[in-house]
């Protein structure tokens, strides 16, 4: 069968992305401001600042076609110059802050820009000389060669309207390596991110007095979308964090008041069990939204019941964002929810292209107004990544529940295969995860001889643990086949700056 949305499809309006997001709120209001240094910005000054470096940006040439690539960490004029690279006519291509400068060349020479904006002199150093990146420009300190944000403000003089944009126009662009593991620049438009951020604000709304605090970072979808633009289209304000840090996360959660937390696993496990979290007053903490990975049903109830507040997951990936989200916040399940207003989910035995019946484990595929055209300059990769209906591959296994919602479960190339069984590293680690001394753990598949691979898991703890006492406490909960057969124990697991498990790291230490 096929899962739909029981919410009514969307009523797309032509509305370009920077107006949905800087005309939703009252002048007054405080759209943006920075926990490190505490920057603001109300809706009436970003709308000016905004307009200030689009008319900056035009004096450049830099207009309609053009690529602005954006290296920053979360801060109020990161908000600035992507609103304003999109008013300006142009799309913006999003850099990872924490990757090399290297791989930042790679992406800006593949996609070609005509601008850059960092806060890493290094990024601006190598991008100028290696990508020829054109006019750069730094957010923060006068640094290098390079003016800063603020002199392309004051070089702009009064402030621009910009140009329109058409739903269709390029918005955003973010390397992604999809389903086959090698990175690809996803192509958004701007009508794929209008229609990711009203399906955050038709799903979990909030109201114009709530505040977001703002760690996942804007170069993702996640953050992006769910965190930044879908708060700004409600009037609401966002509360920039440049890394995660445990005390100064939950500092800022009680400094600013904040109400609505959008959160990966592994910050759940800091709220759910941390004593760090007794010394602050978190009671302003309305609802947590999770994404990224899948979440432990326990750990989301002892979130719950801790912070006395609601907590729900969802599910979505670079090239289709807030796909399936929960919308009950005291749901005790690990389903993700049901799909999206205006999305269709199907889910498949990828080798037969079969639609699978409730219950079993296949494919999920996707279709809806916010999945990505295809990748930039890659036409076999755009060919490959969709079914002969238009839905799109994504690589993730699932199923329908007894409830009639969409349970995640590992992706298809992350599945360990042990004698010729499929074992779910999702599933032990979350096993792993209600022993009352692991912190954190993952597990992945590591060759062996006789089995082809076993299951390894890796435990955070913050005492020695006995290996042997808690593979018992695992190997007793599962099949023979699905047992962990190898136990390390380590000081951190390695992330993503979305919080998955980088799982190509403990392989490759082995």
């Amino acid at each position: 069968m096929t899962l739909r949305s029981d919410l009514p499809d969307l009523d797309l309006p032509p509305t370009p992305l920077h107006r949905l997001a800087l005309d939703a709120g009252e002048a007054g209001r405080v759209a943006v401001t920075a926990d490190a240094d505490g920057s603001t910005y109300t809706y009436e000054e970003l709308r000016h600042r905004v307009g200030r470096v689009v008319a900056g940006l035009e004096q450049t040439g830099f207009g309609p076609g053009d690529v602005l690539a954006l290296s920053a960490a979360n801060s109020p004029d990161h908000v600035v110059a992507y609103l304003a690279a999109l008013a300006a006519g142009g799309a913006v291509l999003h850099l990872n802050p924490l990757d090399l400068p290297d791989d930042h060349v790679r992406q800006v020479r593949a996609v070609g820009v005509r601008a850059l904006v960092t806060d890493s002199d290094e990024t601006a150093l190598y991008c100028a000389s290696d990508a020829q990146a054109g006019d750069v420009f730094t957010t923060g300190r006068p640094a290098g060669p390079w003016a800063t944000l603020d002199e392309l403000a004051e070089r702009g003089g009064d402030p621009s309207p910009g140009v329109p944009a058409d739903p269709g126009a390029l918005a955003s662009i973010m390397f992604s390596s999809g389903t086959s593991g090698h990175p690809k620049a996803v192509a958004l438009t701007h009508g794929n991110l209008v229609a990711a951020t009203l399906q955050t604000v038709h799903g979990i709304p909030l109201d114009p007095d709530e505040s977001t605090l703002a760690v996942a970072p804007f170069h993702h979808a996640f953050g992006l979308v769910m965190v930044l633009c879908a708060t700004l289209a409600q009037g609401a304000t966002v509360v920039t964090m440049p890394r995660f840090d445990p005390a100064r996360y939950l500092s800022a959660v009680q400094e600013h008041g904040v109400t609505r937390l959008y959160v990966v696993p592994t910050i759940v496990s800091l709220l759910a069990r941390s004593p760090l979290v007794d010394e602050y007053d978190m009671s302003s903490v309305r609802r947590i939204v999770c994404g990224g990975a899948a979440l432990e049903p326990g750990l989301a109830r002892r979130c719950r019941e801790r912070l006395g507040c609601g907590l729900a997951q969802g599910y979505g990936m670079t090239e289709a964002m807030m796909s399936v989200m929960q919308r009950d916040f005291g749901s005790a399940t690990a389903s993700v929810g049901l799909p999206s207003a205006g999305v269709s989910v199907r889910v498949v035995d990828p080798t037969t292209e079969r639609e699978l019946p409730d219950g079993a484990v296949g494919e999920v595929r996707i279709l809806g107004p916010h999945v990505t055209a295809g990748y930039l300059g890659d036409p076999d990769a755009t060919a490959a990544a969709f079914d002969a209906d238009g839905y799109l591959r994504t690589g993730d296994l699932g199923r329908v529940d007894e409830h009639g919602t969409l349970t995640i479960g590992d992706r298809l190339k992350e599945v360990i295969k042990y004698k010729g069984q499929q074992v779910s590293p999702t599933e032990l680690e979350q096993i792993l995860l209600t022993h009352p001394q692991v912190l954190d753990a993952a597990v992945v598949g590591v060759p062996d001889e006789e089995a082809s691979e076993v299951p390894k898991a890796y435990v955070v703890s913050a005492d020695p643990l006995d290996a042997a006492e808690v593979l018992e406490f695992v190997n007793t909960r599962v099949a023979p086949y699905k047992k962990v057969r190898r136990f390390e124990q380590i000081d951190e697991i390695p992330k993503t700056p979305v919080g998955k498990i980088a799982r190509q790291r403990l392989r490759a230490a082995g």
